[in-house]
């Protein structure tokens, strides 16, 4: 089978999924359609991780090679006037999941259509991506240490990259990553009477300020890092002294020790502008996903079977992605597949309710898969 020819069905398996978007390991309905499909394929899905599957393609060796696809959605409203939206309100694919899965299960059909392979072919379709990270879980049950693999490859479809060109990074590409919440307990009073609360409002903004010069002051302005606070919910009423606050932010950074060095600051800050405005404050950190580290000689081995102008060297991003569990243990390399089209207005970012691309896109991923079966020398043609 030439892989032009899975245009069609690359196509309708990812406006059916777009159509089904879910959240985090709650994938009834899209579970339910990659295991059909991969039972049309002839593969006998493994349950994984609650709603995930695997499917193996067996080799003449035992030693075994995986590609993974996320299945989750995220709760956003579209906005992209596709004929065929999300049904389901509040929730999209707006970070390219569909395409991942169609991806990959276009891949899987394609895997059938070729002789003996040399070595076994892993797929592994991996729920929670988003949150709380499915690949964690999925290493926890030590399946893929089973199936003997040694390598890992995944591709993510990428808006800030030209449609179909492959980026690619030798060594770091994504940031390891932390969630914090901070509560802010004050006591509310009348507006005019301000003497009479402890404004939990004005503590919450004091902390806000301290964050901010976490990376301004104490940290080496060359090294990359992020903290951000994306939410901030405080006060009932402008003329009431708000009694309570709550705000949510983020971790990334490549470097452990600077991850612990912005944990210990923000400890340092709560403790501080708790003792001077009297309200008390709560810090939640949690530790999110590990950095996304490819292996070098990997890398080098993909980019020596492209031609030169079909890839660029991507520099580190502040994004994250639980694919890094899988390189904890597996030698593995994690790829973006360019979508952006400004002819078509196709360049709004990862999370957008915009966020579209065209399916024929999917076909250059398997290939770049079928060029990585001649690279691991699972298959020649």
């Amino acid at each position: 089978m030439k892989i032009e020819e899975l245009y069609e069905t690359v196509r309708d398996l990812r406006r059916d999924l777009h159509r089904i978007p879910e959240i985090s390991f709650e994938l009834p309905l899209t579970s339910a359609y990659v295991r059909e499909r991969l039972l049309e394929y002839g593969y006998e899905p493994i349950s994984v991780a609650g709603t995930g599957w695997i499917a193996v393609h067996p080799g003449k060796r035992q030693e075994a090679v995986a590609f993974r696809a996320d299945m989750d959605a995220l709760e956003v409203t579209e906005d992209t006037g596709g004929g065929f939206s999300s049904l389901h309100a509040g929730r999209m694919h707006a970070c390219g999941h569909d395409g991942h899965m169609a991806l990959l299960l276009g891949f899987a059909k394609y895997l059938k259509t070729l002789g003996p392979l040399e070595k076994t072919v892993v797929l592994v379709f991996q729920p929670a991506e988003e949150s709380p990270g499915g690949a964690r879980i999925i290493m926890e049950t030590g399946i893929l240490q089973g199936f003997h693999v040694e390598n890992i490859y995944g591709i993510h479809l990428y808006p800030g990259l030209p449609e179909g060109i492959l980026g690619l990074a030798r060594g770091p590409l994504m940031a390891r990553s932390g969630e914090f919440d901070i509560l802010v307990e004050g006591v509310s009073s009348h507006a005019g009477q301000p003497q009479l609360g402890t404004d939990a409002l004005l503590a919450a903004t004091q902390i806000i300020t301290g964050i901010q010069n976490i990376i301004s002051r104490y940290l080496d302005p060359l090294e990359p890092v992020v903290v951000n606070i994306g939410t901030l919910h405080a006060g009932e009423a402008r003329n009431i002294v708000a009694g309570k606050a709550f705000m949510k932010g983020t971790i990334r950074t490549f470097d452990d020790g600077i991850y612990l060095r912005v944990k210990e600051n923000l400890g340092k800050i709560c403790e501080g502008v708790e003792k001077i405005s009297g309200a008390k404050v709560s810090l939640s950190i949690r530790d999110f996903y590990p950095p996304v580290i490819n292996d070098p000689q990997m890398v080098e081995n993909i980019m020596a079977v492209l031609p030169s102008e079909a890839y660029q060297i991507l520099k580190p991003l502040m994004l994250s992605e639980d694919f890094s569990f899988y390189q904890k243990e597996f030698r593995g390399v994690f790829m973006m597949l360019g979508t952006g089209n400004p002819d078509r207005g196709w360049t709004h970012p990862l999370h957008s309710r915009h966020f579209n691309f065209d399916e024929k896109v999917l076909l250059r991923g398997i290939e770049v898969y079928s060029e990585i079966l001649q690279v691991e020398k699972i298959w020649c043609p």
